[in-house]
């Protein structure tokens, strides 16, 4: 069967080399010749003519050696590819495997392909930016955040700084420094900024923010423009000691921000993008996960896998971002601590983006949390008259039988939506 390392094929053409081509450039793989799709056996002719003719052709198009013999008695022929460190094309084109299909790479995710197979990142690479360009205040202020975890000192230049970070490579900056400390980085790298939209509706637009200048800056601009549009309430726990509760955890929606800003691929032209809406808030980054990242596993504590490696490391010298692969864990337990439901993840437009959910009740929510129709019923009553029996239940839902409508408050309970309040005969559920 054909899969991501595997291709059968009835006979040979030169434009297979194409395939051999994407093994080399992906997981490496097997390339049968005389063996259809169904991986019957269509003898060749002229076996040794091909053993011959094959090796010399793989070499002189894409300038490797893989292994060429001949299988089930001379009838037909298997090419096995290793992967190869270096990039390699065929007929001034790239191409790898994706499932069982080869694919040509192009554009934003050619440059991508290139970076990584020379083992580089588009932070690594190399600006044009002067170094009296450098925004020194922010560079200082970046040391003083820095202390407690990276050896620098005040009293240091800020070329041995910028050293000390690796944000050097032949006394040029790295797109990581411009970004991190360019006084204005889009006028030496081309990319797009990032804004804020607040959103009555989808399309109803109350305000937008954009967000210029370093990653710090941007931080911070993006950070305001959010919190500017929270609710917050104040809660007394002592005589003189007070707690802001927000609408959402401030921590949370930092973190979001600036895994946005250090994870998007800087190749893309889009903006980040935030919206923050009466009840929600989505943040978008250009950029897919990293390969063997998913989505199921934001929601864990995982490996890291930076896309700009050093955008994510001066952040973490910074005290801005923890351990690599405990950020997007971090969003989940500071939003459920707070009795808020779990944000989502998902990969959709060509990017990331994650939803803050304001309301637990949400029926959005509700229905992800695979609550009948009854129970959302339910819900829906105690958010509009603050509490629901089983009489009331029942007159809200008359053609089920009490029997039914009791066990469905009781699996709220086990939920952990709704709290019971007095005797059986009396009782009252409410949400919690």
């Amino acid at each position: 069967m054909e899969n991501q390392k595997v291709e059968y094929k009835s006979n040979w053409q030169d434009s297979y080399l194409k395939t051999i081509a994407a093994f080399a450039n992906t997981e490496g793989g097997k390339l049968y010749i005389g063996i259809d799709d169904n991986g019957n056996v269509v003898p060749l002719k002229d076996v040794y003519k091909l053993l011959e003719d094959i090796p010399n052709k793989i070499k002189n198009h894409l300038g490797i050696i893989p292994k060429v013999f001949s299988e089930n008695n001379g009838s037909t022929i298997l090419i096995e590819v290793e992967p190869s460190d270096d990039p390699i094309s065929y007929d001034g084109k790239f191409y790898i495997r994706s499932g069982a299909t080869t694919q040509e790479v192009k554009g934003n995710e050619l440059i991508n392909f290139l970076i990584k197979k020379k083992n580089l990142s588009w932070d690594t690479m190399l600006s044009d930016m002067p170094y009296s360009e450098l925004d020194e205040e922010a560079i200082h202020n970046f040391v003083k955040m820095s202390k407690k975890r990276i050896n620098i000192s005040e009293s240091d230049s800020v070329i041995k700084i910028l050293n000390n970070l690796e944000l050097i490579r032949d006394n040029k900056l790295t797109n990581a420094a411009v970004l991190l400390f360019g006084k204005n980085p889009s006028r030496y790298i081309n990319v797009a900024d990032a804004r804020v939209g607040r959103f009555k509706t989808q399309t109803e637009i109350l305000d937008t923010v954009e967000a210029k200048g370093n990653l710090f800056k941007e931080k911070d601009i993006l950070f305001d423009a959010v919190k500017k549009h929270l609710n917050v309430k104040f809660v007394i726990k002592g005589e003189l000691e007070r707690e802001d509760i927000w609408d959402y955890p401030l921590d949370a929606i930092r973190e979001g921000i600036i895994n946005a800003l250090i994870h998007r691929d800087y190749l893309d032209s889009a903006d980040i993008q935030i919206k923050v809406y009466d009840d929600k808030i989505w943040i978008w980054n250009p950029g897919k996960l990293p390969d063997g990242i998913s989505i199921d596993m934001l929601k864990k504590e995982h490996s890291s896998k930076p896309r700009n490696r050093f955008l994510a490391l001066t952040f973490y010298y910074a005290g801005l971002i923890e351990k690599w692969g405990s950020g997007t864990k971090r969003m989940v337990d500071l939003c459920v601590s707070q009795g808020l439901p779990e944000p989502e993840f998902k990969e959709e437009f060509g990017g990331v983006s994650v939803y803050f959910y304001k309301d637990m009740y949400s029926e959005e929510n509700l229905l992800k949390m695979k609550l009948n129709e009854r129970q959302i019923k339910a819900v829906r009553f105690i958010k509009e008259n603050k509490s629901i029996n089983l009489s009331s239940f029942r007159a809200l839902i008359p053609e089920v039988s009490e029997k039914t409508l009791y066990r469905d408050l009781q699996e709220l309970v086990k939920k952990g939506l709704l709290k019971e309040i007095g005797e059986k005969k009396g009782r009252k559920y409410e949400l919690v």
